[in-house]
């Protein structure tokens, strides 16, 4: 029997509303659970359970690393990671709850909107681990606690500097669309990426479908993952992103490989990573231990050292060399606005870009 695709807009009941200086917008307030240890209790039971089921929408190699580096610090509890787009990661947990399947029992994604249909169809459990309790600002945080923000990233434009010299070098998303870069720009597809989804909108509303209508008439070479840009550029088979992750081209730099970012002057989109447990997740002990590691202040500076990805933890030192997001100007999202607007905004691009 065939499995159904299940259409987002099947999936997604919210209206747009107004979420101005909010990332996290929730129409309905319970309790906020009180502030989750590590106990041995907890670390006990996580261990009678065994394993974790992990469904990632930041890249495999970064996944992995948290997962060894919590089968290191609690053996005995096996991470199993699930890695995936984060529009493939929704609809995948769509299908499983609507077959009564629960295999997920932690899982991130680099779109917001999902864990706004995550919560409203109940299908997370509210647990606040301490360390965002006691370090994390307010707003990175479901009032909840059902999700929180586990690292985040800036959507950027980036070059060869083999192929383009400095003062040559795009500056801000308008000078993607001189005709210089025809045939030379890469980026990547909303219908993949969250991250990409994300950058979609804020492209959209910041610059009008037109001006993306501009862009697909520069012959763009299309990829999937918000991770995919950078590659591209570093191997030279294209010589300007469009659109693409900052962290991969810091530590890319960092390797010596010819690639610089811009953050481009019009404002770069923000991209956040939330994290929560399932409520019906089969290993519900080692889940919510998990989701302590993921936010203990540990792991986060791990994510900020060995990956050049960005946290919110008070007490996470920056990355050296790194711009802090402080200096930049970002763009960011409204997530209520992005799920309803989901099936339109990757419809109406895979119009323009034919993909």
């Amino acid at each position: 029997m065939r499995q159904r695709k299940w259409a987002r807009r099947e999936l997604l009941g919210v209206t747009a509303g107004s979420v101005a200086g909010m990332l996290f917008a929730e129409p309905l307030r319970a309790a906020a659970p009180p502030p989750g240890a590590v106990t041995p209790a907890l670390i006990e039971a996580a261990r009678k359970e065994g394993k974790v089921s992990y469904y990632a929408a930041i890249e495999l190699n970064v996944a992995e690393r948290l997962g060894k580096m919590f089968e290191a610090k609690y053996p005995g509890i096996a991470v199993r990671v699930e890695r995936s787009g984060a529009e493939r990661i929704f609809q995948r947990i769509a299908q499983e709850q609507g077959s009564g399947i629960h295999a997920v029992d932690i899982a991130n994604s680099t779109d917001v909107a999902h864990y706004l249909e995550w919560k409203k169809n109940g299908w997370l459990s509210p647990y606040l681990p301490e360390d965002v309790a006691k370090h994390f600002p307010a707003d990175q945080c479901d009032p909840d606690g059902m999700y929180a923000t586990s690292c985040a990233w800036l959507e950027t434009i980036g070059y060869n500097t083999n192929l383009v010299k400095a003062e040559d070098a795009p500056k801000g998303y308008a000078d993607l669309l001189d005709p210089k870069w025809q045939g030379k720009i890469v980026k990547g597809h909303p219908g993949y990426s969250g991250a990409i989804l994300t950058t979609t909108f804020v492209l959209s509303r910041e610059f009008g479908w037109s001006y993306l209508e501009k862009l697909a008439q520069q012959k763009v070479m299309q990829v999937q993952s918000a991770g995919d840009p950078p590659k591209k550029i570093m191997l030279g088979e294209r010589a300007v992103m469009a659109d693409g992750n900052d962290y991969n081209l810091v530590l890319f730099k960092d390797q010596g490989k010819p690639v610089e970012v811009v953050y481009p002057i019009e404002g770069s989109p923000l991209i956040i990573v939330p994290s929560g447990v399932f409520q019906n997740a089969p290993n519900p002990n080692a889940a919510r231990l998990f989701q302590n590691f993921f936010f203990s202040a540990e792991a986060q500076q791990m994510l900020v050292d060995e990956f050049a990805h960005r946290s919110f933890h008070a007490e996470v030192k920056p990355r050296a060399g790194q711009k802090p997001m402080s200096e930049l100007k970002m763009l960011k999202s409204d997530p209520v606005a992005v799920q309803a607007q989901s099936e339109e905004i990757k419809a109406r691009y895979a119009k323009l870009f034919k993909v």
